[in-house]
């Protein structure tokens, strides 16, 4: 969607435009980044602390989140932490090297390569991700009350 112009038609915002925003907006828009920018810096602390990088925490929440038995091929990888494929490969890759995961072959195609938590990385994610629920539900609230100030029935 393109921002209005000074040629926009006067009236009030139909279905898919944006409202005009007021100060309170702005101010409770401003809040909500911040308070997302500082969960990621949080996120990425708590990564470091625990010996891994931000991408390979991501790229293990990304494995497990598909549940135990649906380990991701590369290219859904890729695909679900925006990534190239070549830069996705290099991520595992890096990731097999430390230990957190390893490439099975798939028991239905032996042309596709899987990616799979070793019992290090999963043991690393499960402490991690312990902590990410706490952080969340704390968030939550925070997020929640933020949302209450934005007026969006306006």
């Amino acid at each position: 969607m393109s921002p209005p112009t000074s040629a926009s038609p006067p009236g009030p915002p139909g279905p898919g435009v944006p409202r005009v925003l007021g100060e309170d907006d702005y101010r409770e828009l401003a809040a909500f980044r911040h308070g997302l920018r500082r969960y990621l810096r949080w996120a990425e602390e708590r990564a470091q602390e625990a010996g891994l990088t931000p991408a390979q925490h991501q790229l293990m929440l990304a494995i497990r989140g598909r549940g135990p038995a649906a380990a991701p091929t590369i290219s859904q990888l890729a695909a679900e932490l925006l990534l190239r494929h070549h830069s996705a490969v290099g991520l595992v890759d890096r990731a097999v090297a430390a230990g957190l995961v390893r490439r099975t072959a798939d028991p239905h195609d032996l042309r596709v390569v899987r990616v799979a938590l070793s019992p290090e990385g999963a043991e690393r994610l499960r402490f991690l991700a312990s902590q990410h629920v706490i952080e969340l539900g704390r968030l939550g609230l925070t997020l929640g009350r933020m949302a209450d100030g934005l007026d969006i029935d306006r």
